[in-house]
């Protein structure tokens, strides 16, 4: 891992993630790409004749906030760890895209702050939409971990064959970290199957990679999210691991509303890949 991406907005949740980042950075000796999206009024993106603002108005405003990301980062980041920064006028779901492809990011790292990944996290819908549409993984962090680690990852799936692409990255991003893999597959009253026929599927599912520290969880629960969350806590899991699909966000996997109850409930961070 290289260069990390870490939106900001001077939040608490922006300030979770940035210390996640710092450890992740730490760990694996990436740079730290620290963005500030500026959604400007257009009198002020203009700075043209009949703006409404002036130049040397919005040059003080950009002064303030260099200095206000120069301290946030004195304040979370120690010496030792490589951040840059950049302060853009861009809306933010399109800003973080272009960002992480104009530094290669190998993973964006979001605050929340809101109930839901899916509601008013660090910069709205906007992080719903990054979820949902970027490439790249996407890490959210929802509280302070003092002691972040990532020693037991749970990577919940169908385990179907159009999911290995996602499960190599994340097989990537668990190693970096020499972290155990959990493989979970929760078995509901509705959608039942034997748990040697599970065991068998994950174990075929498995079989292109060379897997290690790895342990397969058949879990049975009254609904998938319930499944997930209570699997992770019974486990302490650091991080749960999903899927997720450009036209409905995580619901490649399961359906919207599993989703949404898992990012309401869970405390934990939760990685996002894209199929």
């Amino acid at each position: 891992m290289k260069n990390i991406l870490v939106p900001i907005d001077f939040s608490k949740p922006s300030e979770y993630a940035s210390k996640v980042a710092a450890r992740i950075a730490k760990k694996t000796n990436a740079t730290i790409y620290l963005i500030h999206l500026i959604e400007l009024p257009r009198g002020v993106m203009d700075m043209g004749a009949g703006s409404s603002y002036s130049i040397p108005e919005s040059m003080l405003y950009l002064r303030k906030i260099r200095k206000k990301i120069l301290r946030f980062k004195d304040d979370i980041f120690s010496n030792d760890i490589k951040v840059e920064y950049f302060i853009k006028l861009n809306n933010p779901f399109e800003g973080i895209q272009k960002y992480a492809d104009k530094i290669d990011a190998d993973l964006i790292i979001m605050g929340s702050k809101g109930h839901s990944i899916f509601e008013e996290i660090l910069i709205g819908s906007n992080t719903e939409k990054v979820v949902r549409s970027s490439k790249r993984p996407v890490l959210i962090v929802k509280k302070d971990i003092k002691k972040f680690k990532l020693k037991n990852l749970v990577f919940a799936s169908n385990f179907k064959e159009e999911n290995k692409e996602v499960f190599g990255k994340f097989v990537n991003f668990a190693n970096t970290f020499d972290s155990k893999i959990h493989l979970l597959k929760v078995n509901t009253p509705a959608n039942f199957q034997a748990t040697s026929e599970t065991i068998q599927k994950i174990k075929d599912f498995i079989s292109d990679f060379n897997l290690q520290n790895y342990k397969i969880n058949v879990y049975n629960d009254v609904s998938v999210e319930k499944g997930i969350l209570n699997f992770s806590e019974e486990i302490k899991a650091d991080l749960i691991a999903l899927s997720t699909h450009g036209r409905s966000g995580l619901a490649h996997l399961f359906t919207g509303s599993v989703t949404k109850k898992i990012s309401k409930n869970a405390l934990r961070p939760m990685l996002t890949i894209k199929v």
